[in-house]
């Protein structure tokens, strides 16, 4: 993209403090951050006036662009002086509006009725009427396309209602967001001129590419999103940008996996007549179809001599654990050692319960009574086991003694070894950084074969999988026996009182019920912060502190500061003392009991000794209780979507049919009118914030690749090339969310996996290997290789 022949060189990297911008380089530089030629083109447009305004009405100290007519002009005196100052009455698609000036001079004249303008300011009230009180404007003229442009090294001088060029009567005004000083208007002929000084030589995107994807050039697209004649050039403007996105994507991807899978790793195809066989000729059950397909590609996955990276989506309860151990008795099998990471102690002491208890003598490998000839031996590493206990699982993990080894983050810390580790297998990824889980990989002498597992996707895991960085399974098919779960939103007073008769009810029937809270309270509040970095990534109390407090509120931008989070003393001492719950008996379990304390509680729960369990998080994942059927969400609202669905899927795991009740933030205090309780879908309730409306759509539905779906509404992908797992996105056009992109990311795939077949390091594609580098530097390029 140069400058037109004859004129000064303009590309995408020329400043915008040269004199190309004059005197409103500055303001763009100061406030919004616009540097170079390129960030001034990607100031898109935040809108467009059409004479149909987006506004249905208008906000208080809100900063407004409209298009309006004039209907009356009148001067008044003011009081006590000698100038008069000038009220103009002008109608716009939202409304009436009273424009003010303290001064009539240069506005006279050119605000008379039924003159048509665009109008820029901060809205604000006097009395009952909505006014600008001395905006910016510019009168619309007759001017056409081709008038000329203000010399660009002396600026332009249309600010502040003051005479000059008038806007051209286009169908479309770009709208910008507020810069002070310079007008949207102003910043429209600004980017004008500086697309009047380029074209499309240069343009990264092959010719032939864009005559067959029928894709304007860049700059023909960049002319398209700021001087569009009709909605149609927006359209076409946006496609051209987004298909950019898609391909720079497909290509870093695309060659980062070819590396990747150029990369040596060992393989690991199970032995006849070893453990695995032997595993699958004591199972107490018959595996699913699905348990058996999926085992099928992970096993071919092992046989290759370069690394696996492969996603095992699954519903809770859909078998994944048992469809992981068999791969993790394959590489054992080859001779290596499998490390399963799990987010919680009770997560991880579970794990080593159900692996031991499945395998049985074949976790005894060595030991009397084991199975000499194929048996292994399985070592649990948690932070805070006691000393005898952790020396004994290094041991056995850096001796290869160990064939499993399963952990919590203690796993990761530097002075953990192991012999020869083969398989990483990471549950519940969602609850790990990338940082953590390639922590685990680094202790292999080669790159091991990686396993994730999770039940519903974050968002930047299924625009990972999207993008195909990922080879991903299925667990579609639950096994039989498992119950539905029925979910409601509880959102006022009188149905969060009935939430704990439901209570009563569940446990006088026999059975059990969770209580969860977002935070621990009382005596916990005043313990130190969460350390951070180096210092974060080796501490297990800070680990255990980030687990209890992960991920509620970080999906909703929009939630109440003001409302406290309910604790889970504060929960468990409210319910001793309801009447309707005075017999039953309440237990407490979160992050920072002791193991000891903690394995109390759970074997308590377990065992049916312990009615209702006031928890923090620490049961979202793993835990299985059959008999509970009834979970209980305080501050749902505050919770991130995956989590909801983990926790939900703790109850319906028995006989009995679950039920989850998710108490929105702020209730009991909210005495709200109308049908009690939030059904979902329920017509009358009138809370429809943006926290009920997630929290109704949550409860709606049970289908863990639907809500997948509903996270990337709400969280957008996250960083797909860098280390943030949400909230923030290094995608500025594509929207994972369906429709139109989803075909555009389907034909950049094939185009990427086309142009990488002829030519796998672009190297006949200057311009195109320069973007990919840009967009995909050291850093990035490492996270990619993480996954």
């Amino acid at each position: 993209m140069r400058g037109k022949e004859g004129s000064a060189v303009v590309t995408l990297q020329t400043p915008l403090s040269s004199r190309l911008l004059g005197s409103y380089a500055q303001p763009l530089q100061q406030q919004r951050g616009l540097q170079t030629v390129e960030d001034l083109l990607w100031f898109l447009p935040r809108r467009y006036l059409d004479g149909q305004e987006e506004l249905t009405e208008f906000t208080e100290g809100e900063y407004v662009v409209l298009e309006g007519t004039v209907r009356t002009v009148a001067k008044r005196p003011m009081s006590g002086r000698r100038r008069s100052m000038l009220n103009v009455l002008i109608s716009t698609a939202v409304g009436d509006l009273e424009v003010t000036f303290f001064s009539v001079y240069g506005h006279q004249d050119r605000l008379i009725p039924g003159a048509k303008g665009l109008f820029e300011g901060r809205v604000g009230r006097y009395g009952s009427r909505w006014q600008l009180s001395h905006p910016s404007y510019e009168m619309l003229s007759d001017l056409d396309d081709d008038a000329p442009t203000p010399d660009a090294g002396h600026g332009l001088r249309d600010q502040g209602g003051t005479p000059g060029l008038g806007v051209v009567a286009r169908a479309l005004h770009p709208v910008y967001l507020e810069v002070r000083g310079v007008p949207s208007w102003t910043i429209n002929r600004l980017v004008a001129t500086v697309l009047g000084a380029m074209s499309d030589d240069g343009d990264p995107l092959p010719a032939e590419l864009r005559r067959r994807r029928d894709l304007p050039g860049y700059v023909a697209a960049m002319r398209h999103l700021h001087l569009p004649e009709h909605r149609d050039d927006v359209a076409k403007g946006k496609k051209r940008l987004k298909y950019d996105e898609a391909l720079l994507m497909q290509l870093a991807l695309g060659m980062r996996r070819r590396a990747q899978q150029q990369a040596p790793a060992v393989p690991r195809a199970p032995r006849q007549g070893g453990l695995l066989e032997a595993f699958d000729k004591r199972l107490p059950f018959t595996l699913t179809a699905g348990q058996r397909a999926v085992g099928e590609e992970i096993a071919a996955d092992l046989a290759r001599s370069h690394p696996m990276n492969r996603l095992l989506q699954g519903e809770v309860g859909s078998g994944k654990t048992v469809v992981a151990l068999r791969a993790m008795l394959a590489v054992i099998d080859a001779g290596g050692q499998a490390a399963l990471l799990a987010p919680t102690e009770v997560l991880a002491a579970q794990h080593y319960r159900t692996i031991t208890t499945l395998l049985g003598d074949l976790a005894q490998g060595g030991m009397l009574g084991g199975d000499l000839d194929r048996g292994t031996r399985v070592a649990l590493l948690t932070g805070s086991q006691s000393a005898a206990a952790r020396k004994q699982a290094l041991l056995a993990a850096a001796s290869g003694e160990a064939g499993i080894v399963v952990g919590t983050h203690a796993l990761i810390q530097k002075h953990v070894q192991l012999a020869d580790l083969g398989l990483v297998v990471v549950d519940e990824q969602h609850r790990f950084g990338v940082e953590q889980r390639d922590a685990l990989r680094e202790k292999a002498k080669k790159p091991p074969h990686v396993l994730v597992m999770t039940a519903t996707p974050i968002p930047r895991t299924v625009a990972m999988t999207v993008f195909g960085d990922m080879d991903t399974s299925v667990l579609a098919e639950l096994p039989a026996g498992r119950q539905p779960i029925g979910s409601f939103v509880v959102g006022n007073r009188l149905w969060y009182e009935r939430t704990w008769g439901r209570v009563a009810d569940e446990v006088r029937a026999g059975r059990q019920v969770y209580v969860v809270c977002p935070r621990i309270g009382e005596e916990w509040e005043e313990r130190s912060a969460v350390p951070t970095g180096a210092e974060a990534l080796n501490s297990e109390r800070a680990w255990l502190t980030m687990t209890d407090a992960m991920y509620y509120g970080d999906d909703d931008p929009e939630r109440d500061e003001g409302v406290p989070l309910r604790g889970v003393h504060e929960v468990a001492r409210e319910l001793r003392e309801l009447p309707a719950l005075r017999d039953v008996r309440v237990g407490i379990l979160h992050g920072r009991l002791t193991p000891d304390e903690k394995d109390r509680a759970m074997a308590a729960f377990t065992a049916g000794e312990i009615d209702v369990l006031v928890s923090t998080t620490v049961v979202e994942v793993g835990v299985d209780v059959p008999n509970a059927t009834l979970m209980v969400v305080t501050n749902s609202d505050r919770f991130g979507i995956s989590q909801l669905h983990q926790l939900r899927g703790r109850v319906g795991r028995g006989e009995h049919p679950g039920l989850c009740l998710f108490v929105l933030s702020g209730v009991p205090d909210i005495d709200h009118p109308g049908t009690p309780g939030l059904r979902p879908g329920d017509p009358n309730d009138q809370r429809r914030s943006p926290a009920v409306e997630r929290m109704t759509a949550i409860a709606a539905t049970n289908d863990g690749f639907e809500l997948s779906q509903l996270d990337l509404q709400y969280r957008r992908e996250g960083d797909i090339l860098g280390a943030r797992q949400s909230g923030g996105t290094s995608l500025r056009m594509l929207s994972l969310r369906g429709g139109d992109d989803a075909q555009i990311i389907e034909a950049a795939r094939e185009d990427a996996a086309a142009l990488l077949d002829q030519d796998p390091t672009l190297a006949g594609q200057p311009h195109l290997s320069y973007l990919v580098n840009m967009v995909v530097d050291e850093q990035q390029a490492a996270f990619l290789e993480r996954g």
